[in-house]
């Protein structure tokens, strides 16, 4: 699974939500950092470190594992396969991604 897979599953994901209003940084285990910045002025991502209100360290794999519903981000999140650091508000909206 690479970055730019990942990154094309986060678009469409964003395109059928409503903005989350926060700008979340995934860093992937495996390599590589997404910055997600859903607001109702901006919807993007970037490959570039940056301030985020909230930060998830993941697997890619995992990553899809969840938006594909294979794998609950609750259990995720116990397992300690999903570490959040910051606004633990933003990241429950991740939610969204994941229904």
């Amino acid at each position: 699974m690479t970055i730019e897979s990942v990154e094309s599953r986060i678009s469409d994901l964003m395109a059928k939500n409503a903005p989350l209003n926060a700008t979340i940084k995934f860093e992937f285990k495996d390599g590589g950092i997404l910055v997600v910045e859903s607001t109702e002025e901006v919807s993007g991502i970037a490959h570039e470190d940056g301030p985020a209100d909230c930060t998830v360290k993941v697997k890619s794999t995992d990553l899809v594992k969840m938006m594909d519903g294979k794998l609950d981000p609750m259990l995720a999140f116990t397992m300690g396969k999903l570490k959040v650091k910051g606004d633990m508000g933003v990241a429950m909206k991740l939610t969204k991604f994941f229904e």
